[in-house]
């Protein structure tokens, strides 16, 4: 079986001369080598494509697979996770992750809060800033907690991503709303324990594989998961399985989250506790990081005993599945 490799290689744009940050979604070389190196010990026949475009020029020259593993993050629009299933379901090629409009909808926040709270999913109070004249509007207890609205990886998260009050707020959005031309989504900042939840299936066969606690050190920026613990997250964070109370709740709500939003084969849903110790989805991760050391989900797989490979096999035979192929013979 063919399969083709779409992402966005974070070395090509450092070229272009775009920042660090700019690209901190994007993937390294030696996460491609790994998908790549536990697809062919599967027993998979891989091919790299890459970003949008090369995806574009390749079709245009006649190439096909039988089914695309699709990690492309994209780089402009509110729409840009969304570009590469769009492209490849106009030429009924099939792909692992999810489909373009759950990756559209989960990159926009907002919208993702508000199916999750009309599912009644629990989710933070939230209010959307696409203006400086609206920030005197938002109507949220303090403290409140100010991000990006369609922003991954902890970009524009950081120790004054929390606000205590209004002049704190104004100075953030006004900063986030220079600096990515998007709206700022304000939520209630909720005091409890942080924790992501690894997914793997799709609908009423999606499965939970368990929940890891998210810690920061004395070394960590205060208050937030954010752009600076993620990239240098050794010496900063500690990640360590949930006990199973919380990991029992942690992995209903994500679940529920997971499969109100219609997310396919893979993927992450953080949550954090509030006051009473409710778990509250923060963000859902279609497109999960799954670089073989310090992405999420590979480093929960890791503490719950599976390795590399075999997340990426449960992966693609929830893929498989949904489109009626059989996974082939691994090799020796």
């Amino acid at each position: 079986m063919r399969v083709g490799l779409t992402y966005d290689l974070r070395d090509d744009y450092l070229r272009e001369g775009y920042s660090l940050e700019e690209t901190a979604e994007f993937d390294k070389a030696e996460t491609i080598e790994g998908i790549e190196g536990a697809l062919q010990a599967l027993g998979y026949q891989t091919e790299r494509v890459g970003h949008a475009r090369a995806l574009i020029l390749r079709l245009a020259a006649g190439d096909r697979w039988d089914l695309v593993f699709n990690i492309a993050e994209g780089q402009w629009g509110l729409g840009r996770e969304a570009q590469v299933p769009a492209i490849l379901d106009v030429h009924r090629i099939p792909y692992v992750f999810s489909d373009a409009v759950v990756l559209g909808l989960t990159l926009h926040k907002a919208f993702t809060k508000a199916v999750l709270r009309d599912a009644g999913v629990p989710t933070p109070d939230y209010a959307t800033v696409e203006r400086p004249e609206q920030i005197a509007g938002v109507a949220l207890p303090y403290p409140v907690f100010a991000k990006p609205l369609a922003e991954g990886t902890g970009k524009g998260i950081g120790p004054r991503s929390r606000c205590a009050n209004a002049a704190e707020l104004d100075a953030v959005c006004r900063d986030l709303l220079a600096r990515f031309q998007q709206p700022v989504l304000v939520e209630r900042y909720l005091p409890g324990l942080e924790v992501t939840v690894g997914v793997v299936g799709t609908g009423h066969r999606a499965e939970a594989l368990g929940c890891m606690e998210v810690r920061l050190l004395d070394g960590a920026a205060p208050d937030a998961y954010g752009y600076e613990n993620k990239e240098n997250w050794v010496g900063r964070v500690e990640y360590a399985l949930s006990g199973p109370e919380t990991s029992r709740e942690a992995c209903a709500v994500a679940l529920a989250a997971w499969r109100v939003l219609g997310c396919r084969d893979g993927g992450r849903v953080d949550l954090r506790a509030d006051e009473a110790g409710r778990m509250n989805v923060i963000e859902l991760n279609p497109l999960a990081g799954l670089n073989l050391v310090h992405s999420d989900l590979p480093i929960l797989c890791y503490k719950l005993g599976m390795t590399y490979p075999q997340l990426i096999d449960r992966i693609m035979r929830s893929a498989l599945a949904r489109h009626g192929l059989e996974p082939p013979e691994p090799r020796p």
